[in-house]
């Protein structure tokens, strides 16, 4: 169909939009029954749970949608990842179990976020596996199924914060932090039974399709492990994020406490209201790889071209409205929200860069699909090195987590200009 990608960056638009409302809903339960003590807890565990997941997916869905869409044996690219899958996800429940003490008590400075931290090792398997089934789905350019999955996933997770967190909280505050990161396993099933139901009917497994392949797993591999370098070093930097401001800002004389509360501000209301719109970028963004995918494998530059620049403007458009509104009504937002006025002042700060973060998911999938994800890892790995080297320094001069605030402006910068530099090279 000429139209495919138009069509599936809408349907995804579209189930986003249900999506993100229903993940708003599920903030703003969450935010209200643990309070801002909990959330500050909850958000400097935050940079540690997305390193693991990264590290526990390896890329490999962003290789199986690539792989299926160039119309790769999609029953031996699944079931030869899943295995591997498995195997690297036990590994690391274990390591997580042994280095969870020294992350929270040496790394973080809070003993409590121990719990948490193991807590979201156990998660890792179930976020995986939906993780390779959506992949095909993507690679498919079948985006329906995830979308439902989207949204029966998060009204259950929504029913289930409501009827145990504050059961949870009872008992004590780091007990309910813990619930709430155990839930995404029942969440992530139900993604999983949903994805199920839309296997195609002549999708049949025979004993021979279980077997691991070698040559598929290398093929997998070739693309998986380049595109998530550029996720993996983003993660360590967001990672090492709260340790370098937590121990920068404890050697300039601030208290934990305040390190703790700023941060959580920061992390849980400026930067999700300004990510807004990103559930249309993730959309724009998903919809992407194996639409350019398929043209590039065809050397169709003309085609290629039209949907980079298709990609670039309606984020640009997405982004900009969605910027206006949260910069008129940024404090109406918050306190409808989150019920706080608190993080208005970060916001008011980094909006006007936000515009080219904007851009930034579309060139990076767009940087995968031309088989330039090196490229894109390079990229990000000099940001991630500018960013943490920006937030130690300026921390020095005893300005509060606003050297956090500068770093991510510059790294924004710098990232969104080479990256949009290095695909105007490949398609020049």
């Amino acid at each position: 169909m000429k139209n495919k990608f138009i069509k599936s960056t809408i349907i995804l638009i579209i189930g986003g939009l249900f999506t993100k409302v229903l993940g708003f809903i599920i903030k703003i339960a969450y935010t209200r029954i643990i309070g801002p003590e909990g959330i500050s807890l909850y958000m400097l565990t935050i940079p540690t749970y997305s390193l693991f997941i990264t590290i526990a997916q390896l890329g490999l869905p962003i290789a199986i949608s690539k792989l299926v869409a160039e119309n790769k044996n999609s029953k031996k690219i699944i079931f030869s990842t899943i295995p591997l899958m498995l195997i690297l996800n036990f590994i690391l429940i274990i390591l997580i179990i042994f280095i969870s003490p020294f992350i929270s008590n040496t790394l973080l400075n809070e003993p409590r976020t121990k719990l948490l931290i193991m807590a979201s090792a156990l998660v890792l398997p179930f976020i995986s596996i939906s993780s390779i089934i959506r992949g095909y789905f993507f690679g498919k350019q079948k985006m329906f199924p995830h979308t439902l999955s989207n949204i029966i996933e998060q009204i259950i997770k929504l029913g289930l914060i409501l009827i145990i967190i504050p059961f949870l909280l009872k008992k004590s505050l780091v007990l309910a932090l813990t619930g709430l990161i155990l839930l995404n396993i029942i969440s992530e099933i139900v993604s999983i039974i949903v994805f199920l139901f839309f296997i195609p009917k002549n999708f049949c497994i025979q004993k021979k399709d279980i077997k691991p392949d070698s040559a598929t797993i290398k093929e997998v591999l070739k693309i998986s492990l380049p595109s998530v370098s550029s996720r993996f070093i983003g993660n360590i930097g967001f990672f090492f994020e709260p340790i370098i401001l937590t121990n920068v800002l404890l050697f300039t004389g601030y208290s934990s406490s305040y390190i703790i509360k700023e941060y959580g501000i920061y992390n849980a209301y400026s930067i999700p209201l300004l990510l807004l719109p990103s559930f249309f970028i993730m959309a724009i963004s998903s919809a992407l790889v194996p639409e350019i995918s398929k043209y590039y494998e065809r050397r169709n530059l003309k085609m290629v071209k039209r949907r980079y620049h298709q990609a670039l403007l309606i984020s640009l458009i997405i982004g900009g409205i969605f910027n206006i509104i949260i910069s008129m009504y940024g404090p109406f937002l918050l306190q409808a929200i989150y019920n706080t006025s608190e993080g208005m002042e970060y916001i008011r700060f980094l909006s006007p860069f936000f515009l080219l973060f904007y851009l930034e998911g579309p060139l990076v999938s767009m940087l995968q699909a031309l088989n330039k994800a090196s490229a894109s890892m390079k990229i990000t790995f000099y940001g991630v090195i500018i960013k943490l080297a920006i937030i130690a320094f300026i921390s020095l001069f005893h300005v509060g987590i606003y050297g956090l605030v500068i770093s991510e402006i510059v790294n924004i910068i710098f990232v969104v200009f080479l990256n949009f530099k290095e695909i105007r090279i490949v398609l020049h």
